[in-house]
């Protein structure tokens, strides 16, 4: 008896002793690569978070990354900035490793905000004061502040649309009018320039509104191939939208 109860001790404890140990999902347990940050290059940063719209998020994205294959001109360093490390889970459930802790870390230099359009946007996004705030000091530096659908409602909740035209999902335009009554919208196009601030309607038209930028720093050769490259169908003049000089 003895020499069996002994066996199945040691049985149990090898058993144990070879079970893996439960991962937590926290970045400390990954190794951090950061983004590649090349000179003479505008930074541009995306800001993520869970419920961000990967459509809103990968289109411009797309478009802004493909400028390092072009030549001969100041291309584009593209990187995330989210309020951790951690993965954050878009609304459609892919799971993504932001690049920078904007509460934490040094940040580069942000030539170029892009607010994708994220779930919570119209709401408890809305109360983030740390999101404003960042987003409000990257606007007293960053050569263009950009929007993608319900990206616009952070902008103007962080009081930098004042005297700006702006627009942003078709169905939420109402919506944005009510919670900001003061903001000048506009309700039939797809995206608006309006001094350094660039919003658009999303979806898939955030390619367009992505193309129209470089467009403006580029000049129409380069947005046409960067369009060729994706295989869009690029002509600024069929796509309305509205310009304020």
């Amino acid at each position: 008896m003895n020499k069996l109860y002994a066996t199945l001790v040691a049985l149990i404890l090898s058993c144990s002793c070879n079970t893996p140990k439960k991962e937590t999902n926290t970045r400390a347990n990954a190794e951090r690569i950061l983004p590649e940050i090349l000179p003479n290059r505008y930074n541009v940063a995306f800001l993520i978070m869970d419920g961000t719209f990967n459509t809103e998020l990968t289109a411009p994205f797309d478009i802004f990354q493909h400028t390092k294959f072009r030549k001969n001109i100041k291309a584009m360093n593209t990187f995330t900035v989210a309020n951790t490390l951690d993965p954050i889970t878009t609304f459609e459930g892919m799971r993504l490793l932001p690049d920078f802790d904007y509460t934490a870390d040094q940040l580069p230099p942000i030539d170029i905000l892009v607010i994708p359009s994220a779930e919570h946007h119209l709401d408890t996004d809305l109360k983030d004061t740390a999101m404003l705030e960042f987003v409000q000091k990257i606007d007293s530096s960053a050569l263009f502040m950009t929007s993608h659908c319900d990206g616009a409602f952070v902008l103007a909740k962080a009081d930098v649309l004042t005297g700006k035209t702006s627009t942003t999902f078709p169905s939420d335009i109402e919506a944005y009018r009510k919670m900001f009554p003061s903001l000048n919208v506009a309700d039939s196009v797809l995206f608006v320039h309006d001094g350094k601030y660039i919003t658009s309607a999303g979806g898939a038209k955030s390619f367009e509104a992505a193309l129209y930028l470089c467009e403006y720093l580029y000049g129409k050769k380069v947005a046409d191939a960067l369009a060729k490259g994706l295989v869009i169908d690029w002509d600024l003049k069929k796509i309305p939208h509205l310009i304020i000089e």
